[in-house]
C-alpha cells in the first residue's frame, strides 16, 4: 500500500462529502452506534491478516514506515477525532517541511481485549489521503476494563509479526510506531486472544517485556501520554512502561490538540532532520499559536533529540519480498 501522494485537496473533498452524506466523518463509528454496524470495519480487521505492507513505489521510492496506534477507550476516544483534523497539519511537517521522506502512516486503535468489542483495529500503510478513509472506519468504542490496563500489547504483537515493510528489509532503516495512551499494558500476549483476534496459533502466551523487544528491532517506539487522560504521572502507569521503553522515549504532552505536530517532530529530531528550534520556526511558519508551539517545543525537548537513529544493522534482520507476501 502507500503508492498515492498527500494531497489537502483530497483530503477535504473526502471529509466533506461525509459530513454532508452522515453528519460526521467517523461513519462507521457513527453506524455503529444507529445499530447498522457493529465492531470493527472489515477493513480494519485482523482476524486472519497476514501482512499490512509499507512497500516502494514509483511516487515513493523510498518509503518510511509510520504506525500510529491511538487509545479508544474512556477518557482517550476523542483522540483519533483531533488527529483525523490535523492530518494536513501532520503530512505538511513531514513532507513540505522535509522531516522524513515519502512517509507511510499506518492507523490503528487499541482498546481492551478483556472487555471491549472492538479492541485490536488495523489500517493500512498510506501516504495520500486514504488515511483518512482509515480513521474514517474506526470505532471510537470508548470502553475499557477498569483495571488501569488497555490491550497495547496486542497492537504490538500485530506491529511485531504482521507488517512488512520496505525502510528496514531494503534500506536496514526501522519505522516509527507511537502508542497514544494512559494506562499500561497488560503482562502478556495473550495465546487465547491472540487466536481470538488475529487467528495466530501460539503455543503460550508471550511476555509483554519480549514482544516489545521484538517490536523495537523493527519500529522506533514511542508512547505519548496527554496530561488530559487518565492516571497522570501515576507511578502504577509509568512504571511498566518504563520497563518497556527509554525515558526519553516516553513523552509527556500537555494537549491532546497537538499530537499531530509532537508525532511529526519527534520523527524529525530522530532523523537527524529538525531539532527543537526549528521545529518552533516550522510551527510558527504553518501559523501555530504560542501555546501549541511551547507545548510541542517541551514535550520535544524532553524526548529523544540526539539524531537519526533509525539506521540499524543488517545482522539478523528477516527480510521478505513481495511475492511472498500475501495483502489481505
Amino acid at each position: 500500500m502507500g503508492g498515492s501522494s498527500w494531497s489537502d485537496t483530497v483530503y477535504r473533498s473526502s471529509v466533506d462529502s461525509k459530513v454532508k452524506s452522515h453528519g460526521t466523518a467517523f461513519v462507521h463509528d457513527a453506524a455503529v452506534r444507529s445499530g447498522t454496524a457493529s465492531g470493527v470495519h472489515k477493513d480494519l480487521n485482523p482476524l486472519g491478516v497476514k501482512m499490512r505492507e509499507s512497500r516502494d513505489s514509483d511516487a515513493h521510492p523510498e518509503s518510511n514506515a509510520i504506525i500510529v496506534a491511538l487509545d479508544v477507550t474512556g477518557s482517550m476516544q476523542g483522540t483519533p477525532r483531533q488527529i483525523h483534523a490535523k492530518l494536513p497539519m501532520l503530512m505538511g511537517l513531514l513532507t513540505l517541511k522535509n522531516y522524513i521522506p515519502h512517509p507511510q502512516i499506518l492507523f490503528a486503535a487499541v482498546g481492551d481485549a478483556y472487555s471491549d468489542s472492538a479492541p485490536t483495529q488495523v489500517g493500512q500503510f498510506e501516504s495520500g489521503a486514504e488515511m483518512e478513509g482509515d480513521l474514517s472506519k474506526l470505532f471510537l468504542e470508548g470502553g475499557g476494563g477498569g483495571t488501569m490496563q488497555e490491550s497495547y500489547e496486542m497492537m504490538a504483537y500485530f506491529a511485531a509479526r504482521h507488517t512488512s515493510i520496505d525502510c528496514l528489509e531494503k534500506r536496514n532503516k526501522r519505522g516509527y510506531m507511537f502508542f497514544i495512551g494512559d494506562e499500561k499494558p497488560y503482562d502478556a500476549v495473550s495465546r487465547t486472544k491472540v487466536k481470538e483476534l488475529i487467528g495466530d496459533d501460539l503455543q503460550e502466551n508471550i511476555p509483554t517485556k519480549q514482544i516489545f523487544t521484538e517490536l523495537q528491532k523493527k519500529y522506533v517506539v514511542f508512547l505519548i501520554r496527554p496530561s488530559q487522560a487518565s492516571y497522570v504521572n501515576s507511578p502504577a502507569i509509568e512504571g511498566p512502561w518504563a520497563e518497556l521503553l527509554e525515558p526519553q522515549h516516553i513523552l509527556h504532552l500537555d494537549d491532546t490538540d497537538y499530537i499531530a505536530e509532537l508525532i511529526a517532530a519527534q520523527v524529525g529530531a530522530c532523523e537527524g532532520t529538525i531539532d527543537a528550534a526549528g521545529v518552533a520556526a516550522d510551527l510558527k511558519d504553518v501559523g501555530a499559536d504560542d501555546k501549541l508551539i511551547k507545548s510541542v517545543s517541551t514535550a520535544l525537548s524532553k524526548g529523544y533529540t540526539g539524531g537519526a537513529i533509525a539506521q540499524v544493522s543488517g545482522e539478523g534482520l528477516t527480510t521478505s519480498t513481495k511475492s511472498s507476501v500475501e495483502r489481505l
